[in-house]
């Protein structure tokens, strides 16, 4: 049976722009909504055959089940579930918002009452209970993130790795060959949230392929002022810097590099990782590789929404491209001052 990700490789766009032209929910060129059509009718891709059967029989609800931790970044949590209901929205969803401490009941009340036609898990940790709960529900589960094992899940997330590995490539084009990141809080890394962990061993394995000094420094979210000390220490010849970090933790690192009279992209180039904006503050002013909800949330629904209607066949990964958005933060490496001989 076709999927909506078989489809969109035929059509050569994107998942959600089948999506649109399949549902008319949002406007696409008449170009794109023929290509899309006649990539359909060729695979025999049906989307909404089932669901016209069964649609009395459902609640048109997603559940996301969001556990909070006492280090999660509020920001960035709204608008991963505020992205997740935008994208069920455009498929006639509603979404029900599951944050209580034990998520795992949160789950199994959600499918064992039918309240919601699926889930959307998100903040996924690398041995993460839900995944287990996940493969014994009959309810169909979307991870938007990767648990260690993703056998017989459903998985949707930005491929970190890839992220990682651009920033350092570009940073070594640029000339940089002492290379830091600054990574999550250890409180972060030791609950193993799945994705910083991905870019602590992508950083220092594309290091180690370059031949790159590199160090990595774990901030402390009281002393966030503290990183560049600390990065320093391990890195006195730093010229470049990757950051996947609080955002509060790059604030504080800029005014850091201001208060020691060091300038980015001059001293310094700065390049940021996995990180989402927060919607309150003026975007950081480096070039970026974003986890930015708008890329991964709406493929996730749209894969879960296909298999609620039964057109999507369960299990995989989807790793979707990061996007490199330049802000005139990277420049050639400073050329080291001569020792003068006496």
């Amino acid at each position: 049976m076709a999927t909506i990700a078989d489809v969109a490789r035929e059509a050569g766009v994107s998942i959600s722009t089948v999506s649109y032209a399949l549902s008319g929910k949002r406007s696409i060129t008449e170009d794109t909504r023929v290509r899309v059509l006649a990539a359909a009718a060729r695979l025999g891709y049906a989307p909404k055959a089932a669901a016209r059967a069964l649609a009395a029989r459902r609640s048109q609800i997603i559940a996301v089940t969001t556990p909070l931790h006492p280090d999660t970044d509020h920001s960035a949590h709204m608008a991963f579930a505020m992205a997740v209901t935008t994208a069920a929205r455009d498929h006639d969803y509603d979404t029900l918002l599951l944050v209580q401490d034990d998520a795992l009941e949160g789950m199994r009340r959600s499918a064992a009452t039918s309240l919601a036609d699926g889930i959307v898990v998100l903040d996924v940790a690398a041995h993460d209970e839900r995944a287990d709960l996940a493969r014994s529900l009959g309810c169909p589960v979307v991870f938007i993130g990767l648990p260690a094992d993703t056998g017989g899940l459903t998985c949707v997330d930005l491929d970190f790795r890839a992220a990682a590995h651009e920033a350092v490539d570009t940073l070594h084009a640029a000339g940089h060959r002492t290379v830091g990141l600054v990574s999550q809080p250890v409180d972060v890394i030791a609950r193993e949230a799945n994705y910083p962990l991905r870019i602590e061993q992508a950083f220092a394995e594309r290091a180690d392929e370059l031949g790159l000094t590199h160090a990595l420094v774990r901030p402390d979210l009281d002393a966030p002022h503290a990183v560049l000390d600390d990065l320093l220490r391990l890195l006195p010849e730093v010229t470049a810097i990757v950051l996947s970090t609080p955002t509060s933790v790059a604030v504080a690192l800029t005014e850091s590099l201001s208060r020691r009279g060091l300038r980015v992209p001059d001293d310094l180039s700065v390049v940021t990782v996995g990180m989402t904006a927060d919607p309150s503050r003026p975007p950081l002013p480096f070039d970026s590789l974003p986890l930015d909800p708008a890329l991964t949330c709406p493929v996730a629904v749209d894969t879960l929404v296909g298999l609620i209607e039964g057109a999507t066949s369960p299990g995989g990964v989807t790793l979707v491209p990061p996007t490199h958005v330049s802000r005139g933060s990277v420049a050639p490496a400073p050329v080291p001052h001569p020792t003068e001989v006496v």
